[in-house]
């Protein structure tokens, strides 16, 4: 039985990080399969992970908001006929649900001998409070359905910040373990045997829920095949938050769209709320031009509302810059070369043109 273990985190949680400690601490010797899940056209997070030796798969084709039951469950196939994985690492987008990656899982569980086993949630404790008031719905559902919140710089925090950020999850989720020592004062191991006890807590909670609904249904008519329709259906309404929004890659909905995207609820998805402008390039930069960039995203809205961008190119050194932005925050990095230079870009209300001239592609 392969397990699966589900890492999500909003944007610049520091899951990509999360996931390295964990192949270096924990998982090493097992036969790992991470499937990415990104919002945007271009898959950045792969060029990060590829010197861990580990398969990566891409979900970034496609509309995912038509698309990503089936293909999801398409891929996992094809994962485990051609790898036969011990474990499968599922790092869903920044501004995805983690409740729509838990039911993609949860649908394929049996026909796949796959288990779904730790949801955790990585968040950053220095903008958590922020975050949860500004994009509450998308932040929140991340919270609200993780096993495990693990808190990132907390070294970087005053003690009370993070007190303040614990409280804030434990009234969004009251159940789930959250880890708030320093990630380099802690061994991986040491996390993930609290990942593997609060997934053997939730099944006895869910034992013990069955049993007692058994107990009081004995003698009525059983409901479970419409119960389970509903369920259904209501998992296919909601499996579309990361539809690409991405440069040339729109996908209008016209009245007689039929990709599914319209629910009639109040749920919003990451299409109406975020854009992504990706581009791949061969186009040389110096240290200079992408810091000169950074510095307007971070200080400036000249381009839009920019909550993360990240990206490797070339420099005019011969060495690849890599950058990443979060939330008023940089850093640059030197890397090794990729395929061929990639930059994205997440936000609100972005400007296409004038990103195109900034990066003078």
């Amino acid at each position: 039985m392969t397990k699966i273990d589900i890492i999500s985190g909003f944007l610049g949680a520091g899951k990509t990080t999360f996931i390295k400690k964990m192949l270096e601490d924990v998982f090493q010797g097992e036969k790992i399969v991470l499937i990415e899940n990104e919002f945007g056209e271009i898959g950045i997070d792969g060029g990060f992970l590829k010197d861990s030796g580990i398969e990566i798969s891409e979900l970034n084709s496609g509309c995912i908001c038509c698309s990503l039951v089936g293909d999801f469950g398409k891929n996992l196939r094809e994962v485990m006929e051609r790898f036969h994985p011990d474990r499968i690492l599922i790092e869903p987008s920044g501004v995805g649900k983690l409740s729509d990656v838990m039911k993609s899982v949860q649908e394929v569980e049996e026909e796949n001998e796959v288990r779904l086993n730790g949801r955790i949630s990585v968040v950053n404790t220095a903008k958590a409070v922020k975050q949860m008031k500004a994009f509450g719905e998308f932040f929140n559902n991340q919270i609200e359905y993780a096993t495990v919140v693990v808190l990132s710089r907390t070294q970087n925090v005053k003690p009370e910040k993070t007190e303040e950020v614990v409280t804030a999850i434990r009234e969004k989720n009251s159940k789930a373990a959250i880890i708030t020592t320093p990630w380099d004062d802690i061994d991986g191991t040491q996390i993930y045997k609290v990942i593997e006890q609060q997934k053997s807590l939730e099944e006895e909670l869910m034992d013990e829920h069955h049993h007692h609904e058994h107990h009081h249904e004995e003698g009525h008519e059983c409901h479970h095949g419409h119960a389970h329709h509903e369920g259904h259906h209501h998992a296919h309404d909601h499996h579309h938050e990361e539809h690409h929004h991405a440069h040339d890659h729109h996908h209008e909905h016209g009245e007689d769209c039929t990709c599914g995207c319209h629910d009639h609820d109040h749920h919003h998805h990451a299409d109406e709320v975020f854009t992504s402008w990706g581009k791949e390039t061969p186009h040389v930069f110096t240290k200079e031009n992408i810091e000169c960039a950074m510095k307007a995203f971070c200080e400036t809205e000249d381009y839009g509302m920019i909550l993360r961008a990240k990206g490797m190119v070339p420099g005019e050194d011969g060495r690849w810059i890599y950058f990443d932005m979060v939330d008023g925050e940089y850093e640059l990095r030197s890397g090794e070369p990729d395929y061929t230079g990639r930059l994205c870009v997440i936000g609100t209300d972005l400007k296409e043109e004038k990103l195109n001239e900034l990066f003078g592609i």
